[in-house]
């Protein structure tokens, strides 16, 4: 099976489906003539022209604005922020516009919409552009939340993202963008709302998403090294939460564990503890570890930096202290 990058998956899932579906179109600041701020959009304004292709002033929320009336009106746009801090800009239009459309028209308009772009934190940006929201917009009924680890989810989610008629919130990294991963070039989609047992195992399970997994993947990796069993789990997306894959999890671990790049209050780590506790108390032998980030704003200092974000070493004596070691 081929290799491609992140950011190549993006690509294809975009223009596959535009080419199937001419309601689609991609508007946001630079994905035209630039071919995106990260090159995700590489080629598209060639390909499917400036209609469909539309570069955008620094304005997020007009064309978030737009993008929501276009829907309504039975188009089916993507907009891209070039970083969901940027999307607070635009937040009244995908909550109180996009996100209750279906539930204030009592049925009568959907709004099948995605808004994508990076999430958290890339590398010494400082505090107002290292940000994680998906907590934020899981917490409003009417939207979905999506964040991919890899190549393959990227694509195959996407694809689902776009052919779903409620709006999306399709949350990606820029610090994933050129990795490579295997990518089927038939067609396939991925579920919303499905996660995927990365790594079997027995002693302890570990629950994370988006570019987090490679610190999960990787503490695992160490663990088995040292004895320890660990079930990974991806959750794929964050609403909907896929319970049930964790709670059977945790009934034959009996330990969990959750790394998530976010602020620890309300986030989805929260969400999924709570859950577990709810229905798999009598299966817990340990009380359940969360893994977040400082509840501090994130700094420039890449030493710093380091310290605040979740890692292998902090998963490591998660892990290691629920199983009492």
């Amino acid at each position: 099976m081929r290799e491609i990058q992140f950011r190549q998956a993006l690509r294809e899932a975009m223009s596959e489906e535009m080419r199937k579906d001419d309601k689609i179109f991609l508007m946001g600041e630079e994905v035209a003539e630039y071919n995106g701020a990260y090159k995700v959009s590489e080629g598209m304004l060639a390909e499917f022209g400036a209609k469909r292709i539309i570069d955008t002033p620094i304005a997020e929320l007009g064309f978030a604005g737009i993008g929501v009336g276009a829907a309504a009106n039975g188009l089916r746009p993507i907009i891209e922020f070039m970083t969901f801090n940027f999307s607070l800009v635009a937040i009244d239009q995908i909550i109180n516009s996009a996100a209750k459309m279906m539930s204030m028209s009592g049925g009568q308009y959907s709004v099948p919409i995605v808004f994508r772009g990076p999430t958290g934190n890339a590398g010494m940006l400082s505090s107002q552009h290292s940000q994680n929201f998906e907590s934020w917009f899981a917490n409003t009924p009417g939207l979905k939340v999506v964040v991919p680890c890899d190549p393959y989810d990227a694509k195959g989610l996407l694809k689902s993202s776009i052919r779903d008629n409620d709006p999306v919130i399709f949350m990606e990294s820029e610090l994933m963008y050129s990795d490579k991963g295997e990518v089927p070039e038939e067609e396939y989609i991925i579920p919303i709302g499905q996660a995927h047992v990365k790594r079997s195992g027995n002693d302890v399970t570990i629950v994370s998403f988006g570019k987090m997994m490679k610190v999960a993947m990787s503490a695992a990796a160490e663990l088995e090294r040292e004895g320890i069993s660990a079930e990974v789990i991806d959750l794929r997306t964050v609403r909907p939460i896929d319970y049930e894959t964790i709670v059977n999890s945790v009934k034959k671990t009996n330990r969990l564990v959750v790394v998530e790049e976010a602020w620890p209050l309300a986030a989805i780590s929260s969400e999924i503890t709570y859950h577990v506790q709810r229905f798999a108390f009598d299966y817990l032998d340990a009380p359940v570890i969360r893994v977040n980030s400082l509840d501090v704003p994130l700094p420039y200092a890449p030493t710093l930096i380091e310290a605040i974000l979740p890692s292998v070493k902090r998963t490591l004596e998660a892990v290691k202290s629920v199983m009492y070691k």
